[in-house]
């Protein structure tokens, strides 16, 4: 290999890293790392996200170059906006979990000595409720999954104009092969700049579960908020774009 093969195959990785810090990723993916109680946990949201991301990216990109069949930009502006709408669901999907679950207030009132006193205290959900019914224990397929399904709808969307930089490297240096090694290489780029993303959300939060109980409630209302409000943004966005065909 060549220094400036290597190089190329170089940017194409810092540019993966940089890639997977974009809004709509971390929009997407913070509502449900907000829902794991480890950092390794998190982290392994980074890593199936990466995985699906860089399939999506790979699958997309053999087509392009292997076949020459590119993606249409009122297909990519659509999926872009399937984007916008996981991410609204994604947001809402961890707000309606935390009203579910959310801790009931017990009032007492007891007298001593002829006086009456009031006593409140907090009935958590997910203390009695077993590891299937809380959002915070799911063991389900779903669960397992759903980052790998939103890395691959991130992949899909993102794969118009990604393939379309692939090309230009591809008549650059010549080879179709080359233009896979490169989307390998950015995709591998992608999954460790999701893996440090997603760890260093997960950090705050882990603590939380440890030391700061009442932490948790807050971090995750927004999460699920900002998750939500910037779906509503990016959607709206893109219909601008949708209109203008």
């Amino acid at each position: 290999m060549n220094g400036s093969v290597a190089a190329v195959l170089g940017l194409g990785f810092a540019l993966g890293l940089k890639h997977a810090t974009e809004a709509d990723h971390l929009a997407a993916i913070s509502s449900i790392v907000s829902e794991r109680h480890s950092v390794w946990q998190s982290a392994s949201v980074g890593l199936l996200w990466g995985v699906g991301h860089t399939a999506a990216l790979v699958v997309a990109g053999f087509f392009v170059i292997a076949v020459g069949i590119a993606i249409p930009e009122h297909v990519a502006n659509l999926l872009e906006l399937v984007v916008a709408l996981m991410i609204i669901f994604l947001g809402t999907r961890l707000l309606y979990l935390m009203l579910r679950n959310r801790p009931d207030i017990h009032v007492h009132a007891h007298t001593h000595n002829g006086k009456s006193h009031i006593h409140l205290h907090f009935h958590d959900h997910s203390q009695t409720h077993n590891a299937e019914t809380t959002p915070n224990h799911e063991h389900s397929g779903l669960s397992g999954w759903r980052p790998v399904l939103v890395g691959v709808v991130h992949g899909l969307a993102g794969s118009a104009a990604l393939t379309l930089l692939v090309l230009s490297e591809v008549v650059r240096n010549g080879t179709p092969t080359f233009g896979m090694v490169y989307l390998l290489v950015f995709g591998f780029g992608s999954i460790g700049g999701m893996l440090i993303m997603t760890t260093l959300i997960g950090l705050p939060i882990s603590l939380g579960a440890r030391f700061f109980q009442g932490a948790l409630l807050p971090m995750r209302a927004f999460a699920g908020v900002l998750s939500t409000i910037f779906g509503l943004f990016y959607a709206f966005k893109v219909i601008e774009k949708l209109s203008a065909f």
